[in-house]
């Protein structure tokens, strides 16, 4: 018999692309993990996996195998929801994008449950690719992410636009103008969000300038950022919905990298479902983002 975890742990090899980070998500150690997808192979008879030291990509068998893996994690999923005890409130699962300012997320929502004291809303955090994981396997009801990239595997409905700024400490010599250009931050020392949606964009725009600055932190924590930002340790590209009194958002010229942000459903009848409260919370979100950009 194969043991739940076990397909967890293959489904979480496969969305995170290596063992090191399928265990951070599966929530145990690498060791652990590696022991349990031995097991799975060893149930299956088949290697799911090639093991190089660059990357990690399924076998024919792994491929043939990962449709009924995420059938069967899907199913477990509709089983626990199918028999969640009558009468108990229903729960909302939410998935909202781990770079929307955690402030205007706190905003929106808390007064949600400042006015609907039953309504129950959970909500996951997480990358792009950890939300279309989690819509797919049913572990969300809907995903507020970036949309407009022209996939067409779910249905998005799409709520605002908003463009990237430079994050500089208000000292800094550029932080005074209302826009700044490359030439004024050619020389500054800069950092690496991780886990940017336009981090590809960036650095192509600033290798086309001529600019190859010293990166002093690289992190996927935008709080930590804005921290490092605040405290002189260097500047970087962030959402203009970001805002800190310990640092200055400004306009740089020529990089018109805009991401689109919507909800993202499996289906158009899914689209349909949310509560009206909770559409009324991302609405909301969404006003106080437009409000600051």
């Amino acid at each position: 018999m194969i043991d739940r975890y076990l397909i967890r742990y293959f489904l979480a090899v496969v969305d995170q692309g290596s063992f090191s980070r399928a265990s951070r998500q599966a929530n145990v150690s690498q060791p652990t993990l590696s022991v349990g997808i031995a097991k799975l192979e060893s149930l299956l008879g088949e290697t799911l996996f090639e093991r190089s030291t660059r990357r990690i990509s399924l076998t024919s068998a792994g491929a043939r195998f990962l449709p009924h893996a995420r059938r069967i994690e899907s199913e477990f999923n509709q089983a626990a929801i199918s028999v969640r005890s009558e009468g108990a409130p229903e729960v909302t699962r939410l998935g909202i994008l781990s770079t929307i300012p955690a402030r205007l997320v706190g905003q929106a929502f808390g007064r949600l449950h400042l006015s609907n004291p039953t309504l129950r809303i959970e909500i996951v955090e997480g990358s792009e690719k950890e939300l279309s994981n989690a819509l797919a396997r049913r572990r969300i009801d809907a995903a507020l992410t970036v949309v407009g990239r022209g996939g067409e595997r779910y249905v998005e409905q799409h709520l605002y636009r908003e463009p990237y700024h430079m994050a500089l400490m208000p000292e800094h010599p550029a932080a005074g103008y209302d826009v700044v250009t490359v030439e004024d931050v050619a020389e500054s020392v800069m950092m690496v969000r991780r886990h940017c949606e336009a981090l590809s964009e960036t650095s192509r725009f600033f290798t086309e300038q001529g600019v190859r600055p010293f990166f002093s932190f690289r992190s996927s924590n935008d709080e930590r950022v804005m921290e490092m930002v605040a405290c002189g340790l260097g500047i970087t590209i962030m959402p203009a919905s970001y805002e800190s009194s310990g640092i200055v958002l400004r306009p740089l010229k020529g990089f018109a990298v805009e991401r689109q942000i919507g909800l993202v459903f499996r289906s158009e009848e899914e689209a349909g479902q949310l509560p009206p409260e909770v559409e009324e919370g991302v609405k909301l979100l969404a006003r106080h983002v437009e409000s600051r950009t």
